[in-house]
């Protein structure tokens, strides 16, 4: 079966993703988890280390910038499930306006961190992400989530919980539960233009991501 945009929107709107083995297989395997991973936009944990990574580090935020080169960078590892047709589907989402990435850029302008994803009406699916310098994957969603919460969007989903998303607030519901929210997700009004606008252009650094914490009464974390 050829993996066609059309396809893996039907699929990701039904809740059903795809992976491969390896970077090598030709063949694709369909899931929908009895428990997915979805990370709660409101309940998102910044921690006081983060923020002091990124005033202290110099970064730099985007998106879309190098949507490819993301993807390069996720599969870029001893294990990955990012076969050539899933990097070929989703190059022909992002072209097609569907597939976003958020990129962490360092000093001198090389990737840090980096996360990519599907965006279908108010859901967003999260797919993969990097991290080249301490804490970049997670500045990187840090970001995402608050590009998120600015255009509207009502559910990230993160297809499994590990144990780095939930340090940031990721959590497990039963696959019923998911289907529900995915449904109300999806048909929930969302504004991809603010969400995935290049960059802020009203800080220094073009973060949508504010250095407070989302809730200020959950512990640090490292």
């Amino acid at each position: 079966m050829r993996l066609t945009p059309e396809l893996i929107v039907r699929a990701y709107a039904g809740g059903v993703f795809p992976m491969a083995e390896s970077a090598d297989a030709a063949q694709i395997h369909w899931f929908e988890p009895r428990h997915r991973g979805v990370m709660p936009l409101e309940a998102f944990h910044v921690s006081r280390s983060l923020r002091k990574t990124r005033r202290r580090g110099g970064f730099r935020f985007r998106c879309d910038g190098d949507f490819r080169g993301v993807m390069a960078a996720c599969a870029d590892r001893p294990e990955t499930w990012i076969n050539d047709a899933i990097f070929r589907v989703f190059g022909d989402l992002h072209d097609l306006g569907l597939a976003h990435s958020i990129e962490v850029l360092d000093r001198d302008g090389s990737l840090a961190g980096g996360v990519y994803g599907l965006a279908l009406g108010g859901a967003f699916f999260a797919e993969s992400m990097v991290s080249r310098v301490s804490g970049g994957s997670k500045m990187a969603l840090a970001e995402l989530v608050a590009r998120l919460r600015r255009g509207g969007y009502r559910l990230m989903d993160t297809q499994y919980r590990t144990p780095h998303l939930a340090s940031l607030g990721g959590i497990e519901i039963p696959r019923g539960a998911y289907r529900r929210l995915l449904a109300a997700a999806l048909d929930a009004p969302a504004d991809p233009a603010r969400a995935f606008a290049p960059a802020n252009p009203e800080v220094a650094d073009g973060a949508f991501w504010s250095e407070e914490p989302v809730d200020r009464q959950m512990p640090d974390h490292p």
